[in-house]
């Protein structure tokens, strides 16, 4: 009887469990359906999203479990806006939350216990804050990704602890302060691999925690980062480092043991010491960026393999090209390894002579015989390499930070006279010095002793044996004394001797300046050429200059007329500085023909191009301005190109040979690119006999594209923004290799992130959204025209094709409905491309790179370089087909740009006039006056593989 009753007491115990966890969800459905309501209300999603069911588990992007709970919610790119609700905390089943690529806005509600969250994106929006326990329970977190959010600024908080088994944690640009949590390094979270917390305003060291973890990615560029990154060595799992654009100081340390390297970019920051072989010798590598960093010693020279941003000059190499340095630099640099490469030696120790004006370097005779490092604030320890310095007379140490003992080798020097290593922090038996050799050791409390731990009262005296104090004082005077009187005679004959010298190149230089203005004013100028000299004639006209133009019928002695124009019209164009720019009309006039019809390339909104040829066989194309007097719009537009072409030199930007301004008559001469424009091949390849370009020929324009404006934004001496980017102004040549052109908008960048009012300039279609609306304009202007160029390259479709529907008129704007689901993407792509897997996935690639470099909000879109580095990881290495540095465009890329202007103008006025000759004037006829043929070493121009 009592076991019927105990069983009966189990079954009603299972019912009643059974009941309850029936009941309890019904009830959580209930709770989530009741929270999918209250998200469509704040979000107001529009109706072809398909919320319309009472049903969420039947909304399209919404996924449901068996018992009918929301696992999933995955409404990226649905140009949504509006806020988060509160209650989305309690959709306690769920997932995946993919809100990325939309306008929501406000702050994030607190999601603290959502424990089977695994995927978390939201980047791209619009919030507001983030809460402090924002990540609180979520124990099954894999991968998180916030970018691109303009948060109140915030701190990474402890509650991310919580999530101690997350993967992936991606919060770039998304206004993160303070320094990076110790609690991120392998102990805490083992499986972390990837970490990318770049443009935040992160600030003090690589957290040492990092060292043996398990990441593969990590992205801190463009923060206020600094201290050394030693720690990097003890990664080895590091597949990829964006470090760029810190304060990180120091040499960098040893990459052996990292053998899965692909990329380190550490460029624009304070390194300093040569660069390590074991980073030139990583197998792995494939893209190494270290430019605009103090780096010492020799030039490195990476495999042809390894793309390499590393412009020239940027640096404090020995060498401007890879070579060995001198081996008194290598001396030098051998002794302040032990101090960790001081930052005041890389910023001033330049070259590959160290007896020409190195910091704390006093040489005689090309033998260094002073070192003087006093009060330089060094740490470390005196390095036995200053016994190399067989010439060393004078070593000064005093009033720095150095530790350790001073070493038993600088008793080989025989020339030394004085060592100080006065107040540091050295300890230490001495060493036995001769007797005449002047030591200097007060100030270090351990001298004498074995460590730092006991006290002494250093000393300064004549060093003859291990203990301080010993030796004559009286020795020191009279020696001090014998010295003071040869340095004074020292003093007095180098003076008179420098004083003669100073005389005679002042005597030279006087001489050479009288025979050149007598040159200059004797020499006829080119026929109908235009000579600015920016001079004052009187204070009358204070708002002029003269302007003389030669008549196009000259004789020897003939006589210009004068006319004057305003200073503000010509102010901008370049003057003879290493040569002149100037061309003649006669020469532009009989290489094309008189501007004959048969020779039109094309023409543009402020003229038409001509192609040239000179006798030599060299091709030019000549832009003829539209005619009219010289000023307004056109005049500036001619300025612009002129003024930004002379100060930008890049293998992707078309270059400027010369220009002429003569009377009405504008003509810019660029160089030839034989294949015309990316417009022709991409639109109009039919109608022009054109076959339609292979989706690699597309990719590798695009990236052509991307390094020329990442030059013009971010890697010349001033930043540019070109306004007007658009595929009839990027020209191809025989290779297919795009370049530029068309600079006639370009404007500064202003500094910083800040932008300036200009008027509306540009193509619509190109047009950035903020740029048409407020005339506002940053480098991003040109990011989002990059971005359409890229759309024009996957469909072959115009910007702004009115043959379209009205809904599909506007590329962007149908590009983003078509990128939505991958059919209606596949239909977008331009059925000359012949797509396979490999090339479908490439597309893709670029689509989503499109699509964020036309984000509607300039601080959504990538910077170029970012750009660069996603199409240079999809396009093959590419090197020339012909190894011989003739370049087919007779162009002398190689040469400096007054190197090369001097060149021309050498060649335009060439004479071989005797001494009673005043001047020589050049056959009208002979083309090869004007433009010399191009001397060899084009490849020689470029040190980086990847042409940035």
């Amino acid at each position: 009887m009592k076991k019927t009753h105990l069983g009966l007491k189990l079954v009603a115990f299972l019912v009643l469990v059974f009941f309850s966890a029936f009941f309890s969800g019904v009830k959580s459905q209930e709770n989530d359906a009741t929270v999918m309501l209250a998200l469509k209300k704040s979000l107001n999603p529009p109706q072809e999203m398909g919320w319309l069911d009472p049903d969420p588990c039947k909304w399209s992007h919404v996924g449901c479990s068996v018992g009918k709970r929301v696992t999933r919610i995955q409404i990226g790119h649905q140009n949504l806006e509006g806020t988060l609700p509160q209650e989305l905390a309690k959709l306690t089943a769920l997932e995946h939350l993919e809100l990325q690529w939309n306008k929501i806005s406000g702050p994030l509600p607190s999601l603290n216990g959502l424990s089977s969250l695994q995927v978390l994106i939201i980047s791209n929006n619009q919030f507001s804050s983030i809460p402090i326990d924002f990540f609180s329970g979520m124990t099954s977190l894999i991968s998180v990704n916030i970018d691109n959010n303009p948060f109140a600024s915030w701190s990474i908080p402890e509650s991310l602890k919580n999530a101690s088994v997350i993967q992936d944690f991606s919060a770039n640009s998304a206004n993160i302060t303070g320094k990076i949590p110790e609690f991120l390094g392998a102990d805490e979270f083992p499986g972390l691999v990837s970490l990318h917390l770049a443009l935040n305003n992160l600030e003090g060291e690589l957290p040492s925690s990092f060292s043996g973890s398990l990441i593969e990615s990590l992205w801190l560029n463009g923060q206020n980062l600094s201290g050394g990154i030693d720690v990097l060595q003890n990664m080895t799992f590091l597949r990829e480092v964006w470090l760029n654009d810190n304060e990180f100081s120091g040499p960098l340390p040893d990459f052996s043991g990292l053998k899965s390297l692909e990329t380190l970019s550490v460029r624009d920051n304070s390194f300093t010491g040569p660069v390590p072989t074991s980073l030139v010798n990583q197998e792995s590598l494939k893209v190494v960026n270290l430019t605009n960093n103090l780096f010492q010693g020799p030039v490195p020279k990476f495999k042809d393999s390894v793309s390499m941003d590393l412009v020239k000059d940027t640096n404090s190499f020995c060498l401007p090209v890879p070579g060995d340095c001198d081996p008194r630099v290598n001396t030098l640099l051998s002794i302040v390894k032990s101090m960790n490469y001081p930052r005041k030696f890389g910023e001033n120790w330049k070259g590959n002579n160290p007896c020409a004006d190195w910091f704390g370097i006093t040489c005689n005779n090309g033998n260094i015989t002073i070192v003087n490092f006093q009060n330089m604030g060094l740490s470390g320890i005196i390095s036995p390499e200053f016994a190399s310095l067989k010439s060393l007379q004078r070593l000064v140490l005093a009033d720095n930070n150095l530790t350790g003992s001073i070493p038993e080798e600088l008793t080989t020097l025989a020339g030394l006279a004085e060592l100080d290593v006065s107040n540091n922090q050295i300890y230490g038996k001495l060493p036995s010095f001769r007797n005449n050799v002047i030591l200097k050791t007060s100030g270090n409390p351990d001298i004498g002793k074995d460590n730092a731990n006991s006290t002494s009262q250093g000393t300064t005296s004549p060093g003859t044996s291990g203990s301080p104090g010993s030796g004559s004082g009286g020795d020191i005077t009279a020696q001090a004394t014998h010295t003071k009187s040869k340095n004074w005679i020292q003093i007095i004959v180098f003076s008179v001797i420098g004083g003669i010298l100073v005389l005679c190149l002042i005597a030279i230089a006087a001489f050479y300046l009288y025979r050149s203005k007598q040159k200059r004013f004797t020499r006829v100028q080119n026929p109908n050429a235009m000579v600015i000299h920016p001079r004052h004639s009187s204070s009358d006209d204070n708002d002029n200059v003269k302007v003389t133009v030669v008549g196009s019928s000259v004789t020897v002695g003939a006589v210009g007329e004068t006319h004057t124009v305003s200073i503000s019209e010509t102010s901008d164009l370049p003057t003879a500085e290493g040569g002149n720019m100037v061309i003649s009309i006669q020469v532009l006039r009989t290489v094309t023909n008189n501007f004959s019809e048969d020779n039109i390339l094309g023409r543009g909104g402020f003229g038409t191009v001509y192609k040239g040829e000179l006798h030599d066989g060299t091709k030019i194309a000549v832009k003829r301005m539209e005619g009219g007097v010289i000023t307004g719009k056109g005049l500036n537009e001619f300025k612009s190109e002129i003024a930004v072409l002379t100060k930008v030199r890049h293998r992707h930007l078309v270059a400027l040979l010369g220009y002429c301004l003569d009377g009405n008559e504008k003509l810019l001469v660029y160089e030839y690119m034989p294949q015309g424009t990316l417009s022709s091949h991409l639109f109009n390849w039919a109608e022009e006999g054109l076959k339609p370009l292979e989706w690699t020929n597309r990719l590798t324009i695009a990236l052509d594209v991307a390094r020329g404006v990442e030059y013009l934004h971010s890697l010349a001496h001033q930043s540019f923004i070109h306004r007007d980017l658009k595929p009839s102004n990027i020209l191809l040549g025989d290779d297919m290799r795009a370049k530029v052109a068309d600079f006639g908008l370009v404007r500064l960048a202003p500094e910083g992130k800040g932008s300036i009012e200009t008027r509306i300039a540009g193509t619509f279609g190109y047009l950035a959204p903020e740029y048409a609306v407020t005339g506002r304009v940053t480098t991003k202007v040109d990011v989002f025209s990059f971005g359409v160029i890229l759309m024009e390259l996957i469909t072959g479709r115009r910007a702004l094709d009115e043959s379209q529907p009205e809904e599909s008129m506007h590329l962007v704007t149908w590009f983003r409905r078509m990128h939505i689901n991958k059919d209606t993407f596949r239909k977008a792509i331009d059925p000359t491309i012949d797509l396979n897997e490999e090339t479908l996935a490439s597309i893709n690639t670029v689509a989503e790179l499109a699509g964020h470099c036309c984000a509607r909000e300039p601080y959504q879109r990538p910077d170029m370089g970012h750009a660069v580095n996603v199409l240079s990881s999809l396009v093959e290495l590419w090197r020339p087909s012909d190894q011989c540095s003739e370049d087919i465009y007779g162009i002398d890329l190689d040469m400096s740009l007054p190197q090369a202007l001097k060149k021309w103008q050498a060649y335009e006025g060439r004479s071989h006039m005797d001494s009673s000759s005043s001047s020589y004037l050049p056959s009208l006829d002979n083309t090869q006056t004007s433009i010399p043929t191009r001397p060899s070493g084009f490849a020689d121009s470029f040190t980086s593989s990847d042409g940035r």
